[in-house]
């Protein structure tokens, strides 16, 4: 039997179909880079079960069947960022009087491009052509960024139908923060929320009161330290469900856990909490508005350690470049990545239309000493606001700075520690590094104190088009 008396919808093995008697566990990238292809290019079919030049069914038992496709998710989810948009069903058959099946996988051009096949740390971007796989060419990679820099993934329409009832959790937040006003149907076709024909975007979805998907993951650590890697974890709580929940049970988790204490004055007594609750607030409505929503696999991350709180969002800074680590909050310019999710938080008044939730963390702060400011970092797939805990006097623990031993540098600086500290587990730029010196970049910055680095073997250099970045040479340095 063949595919072709299974499926009349089959073509020859061409740009957009691909025949496969099984997953190849051995060679891994030579499949997903197929995937890949049909995500940057045209979308395609990929069946499996089905010999590749003669189209004849191997099929597989239900249960094999299921294992395949089980095994494909887990390999994707891994390895293509983002997850291109694909549809997987079973074709059944019967041969002798016993089902099997094909597996049939649908991928939809990606809406964001380029679809990146990361293996082994090392990526890599492919293109679909004339029935092979091969790596997009510079231009073709550019066609792609530009056709896909305006998309939104809160923008996109999905396939559920609006329904009032579906949204009590969020129309209770609106009515609570709106002095009890009604959020009517009209404002919410108005920006965005479902189409004309009733059809609501995928942001919209994220709000529905039954939505318990992976697209809200949160996770929310108490840790006994100052660090992750040698502090027992107190607890742990892992939440998903509507975005206006992850906000509640976000906030909760750490109101009912933060420090409080007492200042005695003159006239009384000030009591203080560890973190001011308005700054708890701005710093998770930011971090849920402005999550990458296509990161599948990712969730936001509440730490909170013996002195700071750390909010953690999948996700660069939107169209900006890493701003390393800045403590320089109110001149922070957060473009919107999910209009339609940012549309709602402010019509609930709980986000600010100009943008202005990082000043009201600064307010929260506005009396504190240098050791106790907040801070954000930033990198190419996450963005941190550091809220340090006022209850602890010491203040901010240098969290960014390990210890570590290497021999003396000849010639070196007084940056050399914190060069090596800020690199040892991330690549950075000079751009980078400069932010976290609180210098210049400046010539005697890269030529005094980096490239001494390189030279003697302490710092790695590489190159990722025409940026340099810098690595912490392990065999070189190590934690004490």
């Amino acid at each position: 039997m063949f595919i072709e008396e299974l499926t009349a919808s089959v073509r020859l093995e061409d740009h957009q179909t691909e025949y496969k008697g099984k997953l190849n566990r051995d060679d891994v990238v030579g499949w997903l880079k197929t995937i890949a292809g049909f995500a940057n290019a045209a979308g395609g079919d990929m069946y499996l079960g089905v010999e590749d030049k003669t189209h004849k069914l191997i099929g597989y038992e239900r249960m094999v069947a299921d294992k395949e496709r089980n095994y494909f998710n887990n390999q994707v989810n891994e390895h293509l960022v983002p997850r291109p948009p694909m549809k997987i069903e079973f074709l059944r058959y019967t041969v002798k009087d016993k089902e099997r099946f094909v597996v049939h996988i649908r991928v939809e051009t990606a809406p964001t491009r380029p679809v990146v096949l990361k293996y082994q740390n090392i990526p890599a971007i492919y293109m679909r052509r004339d029935g092979f796989t091969n790596g997009a060419t510079y231009e073709e990679i550019i066609q792609m960024s530009i056709a896909s820099q305006n998309t939104q993934f809160d923008a996109l329409l999905s396939e559920i139908r609006y329904r009032r009832e579906d949204f009590k959790t969020l129309l209770d937040f609106y009515a609570e923060h709106n002095d009890g006003k009604v959020y009517t149907d009209k404002a919410l076709r108005s920006l965005g929320f479902f189409d004309e024909n009733g059809m609501l975007t995928n942001g919209a979805v994220l709000f529905a009161d039954d939505y318990d998907g992976a697209k809200t993951a949160v996770t929310c650590s108490v840790f006994s330290g100052f660090n992750k890697g040698s502090q027992r974890i107190v607890t742990v709580n892992r939440f998903q469900g509507n975005i206006v929940q992850s906000i509640q049970n976000i906030c909760d988790f750490v109101y009912q856990r933060m420090n409080h204490s007492l200042v005695k004055t003159d006239t009384g007594r000030i009591n203080i909490d560890a973190y001011p609750k308005r700054a708890v607030f701005e710093g998770v409505i930011n971090a849920v508005a402005h999550r990458d929503y296509f990161l599948d696999g990712t969730q936001i991350q509440i730490d909170m350690f013996r002195d700071r709180l750390e909010i953690s969002s999948p996700g660069s800074f939107y169209r900006g470049a890493e701003i390393g680590v800045t403590y320089d909050l109110s001149n922070i310019i957060s473009k919107r990545r999910n209009e339609i999710i940012c549309a709602v938080l402010v019509a609930c008044n709980v986000m600010e239309a100009a943008g202005t939730g990082f000043d009201k963390i600064v307010e929260a702060y506005a009396r504190v000493d240098e050791r106790h400011r907040p801070y954000i970092s930033s990198t190419s797939d996450h963005f941190t606001l550091v809220l340090p805990d006022l209850t602890y006097e010491e203040g901010l623990e240098d969290s960014n700075r390990m210890k570590l031993y290497y021999p003396p540098v000849s010639q070196g600086t007084d940056h050399d520690d914190k060069v090596l500290s800020y690199c040892y587990k991330q690549a950075r730029t000079a751009a980078n590094i400069a932010d976290y010196l609180g210098i210049s970049n400046s010539s005697y910055l890269r030529s005094k104190v980096l490239n001494n680095l390189v030279e003697q073997g302490y710092l790695l250099a590489s190159r990722q088009s025409r940026t340099k970045f810098y690595k912490t040479n392990s065999d070189m340095v190590g934690l004490e």
